[in-house]
């Protein structure tokens, strides 16, 4: 796996401190709760704007990232990535904060070549704790991660005939909203390119939010079809769904994380 990476102002490296994930959990409710409601990562959160709900959204991804496995060459499936910038409120020399993270994940539908997509979602979202005898919370998120990954999946399957059989995919990407519009986004999307790159050349693609994919689109991917549209049944029409498009690089994503 890469090296950490770094410019004069924001330092990018992978989470090996179980003890970051509150701090990171607090980023993506500021950014996907409270700055723009997006209602598949709400829905995946419940309470996440409680005490008691942050705790438990930060345990989730503390559990992932001690669960994750490793591929053949020995680089993890799953790898979570935190942005940091000098601390300018603290008198500590050095001091610094945790201002954004991402996740990114080798994804392949080849065991020991990266993380093969479960057929059983319930199972494999982990919904029947998050939502213990809620069968229409289940159904509801089982449909939209349906919709939302169905190219992602398609994509996949085209990198089965590949060397290696495999595709990097960035499943999260967070800022705070006190350090948006200052790069750190561009950071933590070219260290996964960088990534891609280390790991044979993979493909990177991802599911992007109207906020991010300018990002995206400046560093290499490409949309790829129409606005994703959600196949739900009739009783969660009324639901508000958020704005994706799905994008994708080709197979050599050339953008390094050093510019």
């Amino acid at each position: 796996m890469a090296t950490p990476n770094s410019t004069s102002q924001v330092s990018i490296q992978p989470i090996t401190d179980p003890g970051d994930f509150l701090r990171c959990f607090a980023i993506t409710a500021s950014a996907f709760g409270t700055q723009t409601a997006d209602g598949i990562w709400t829905a995946f959160n419940p309470g996440w704007d409680t005490p008691e709900g942050k705790i438990s959204g930060a345990a989730r991804m503390r559990s992932r990232w001690a669960s994750r496995s490793f591929n053949s060459a020995g680089n993890p499936n799953v790898v979570f990535l935190k942005a940091t910038v000098p601390d300018l409120s603290s008198s500590g020399a050095g001091s610094e904060v945790i201002a954004g993270m991402a996740i990114w994940v080798q994804a392949s539908t080849m065991q020991d070549h990266g993380d093969v997509p479960g057929t059983d979602l319930v199972k494999a979202l982990g919904l029947d704790t998050l939502y213990p005898s809620d069968e229409s919370a289940q159904r509801f998120i089982c449909q939209v991660i349906k919709s939302l990954t169905r190219q992602r999946r398609e994509v996949m399957k085209e990198a089965a005939t590949r060397d290696p059989p495999a595709i990097l995919g960035l499943d999260l990407c967070a800022v705070d909203p006190a350090f948006q519009r200052r790069g750190i986004a561009a950071e933590l999307v070219k260290w996964g390119l960088d990534e891609a790159n280390r790991r044979g050349g993979l493909e990177a693609v991802t599911e992007a939010s109207k906020k991010g994919r300018s990002v995206y689109a400046k560093l290499g991917f490409q949309q790829e079809g129409d606005e994703i549209e959600y196949v739900l049944d009739d009783e969660f029409r009324d639901r508000v769904m958020p704005s994706n498009i799905f994008m994708r690089t080709g197979t050599s994503p050339k953008i390094s994380a050093q510019k």
